[in-house]
């Protein structure tokens, strides 16, 4: 039924706690799982790069995932890529045909503004797959 498993991480404990959640639907389907991190593309008149968001950190970030379910018996293959997250998701999913997109849902507050600005909601609306949505 899910033959490919997208699932975006970053460094919130919404994707951490999502991750229970994807082991048991790639072993339940035998699907395979495409780990993706996307680095936003700084402003360009920013004054400085973020650390929390350096070539390294990203790396650090996919390795730990991909051992993670590596612990639980999963192959995880993974993606680096650099761009606006809900868009760059959404490209990612429909270049590898992905069958689902799971990931963590970040609260931006009750505002509508912070509704239609979460990535989340944007993934929802362009996903060219059905999105599963861990609270």
């Amino acid at each position: 039924m899910f033959k490919t498993v997208l699932f975006p991480i970053d460094q919130s404990r919404e994707a951490r706690e999502a991750a229970d959640v994807v082991a048991n639907v790639v072993q339940k389907y035998g699907s395979r799982l495409v780990l993706l991190s996307v680095v936003e593309e700084p402003p360009k008149d920013a004054p400085s790069a973020d650390p929390m968001v350096s070539p390294e950190v990203v790396a650090k970030l996919l390795e730990n995932a991909q051992a993670l379910f590596s612990g639980q018996g999963i192959q995880a293959e993974v993606l680096e890529r650099q761009g606006k997250p809900a868009f760059t998701i959404c490209d990612v999913a429909d270049e590898i045909a992905a069958d689902l997109i799971i990931m963590g849902c970040r609260g931006l507050g009750l505002t509508d503004e912070g509704a239609t600005d979460s990535v989340t909601t944007r993934v929802i609306n362009l996903s060219p797959c059905p999105v599963l949505i861990v609270p």
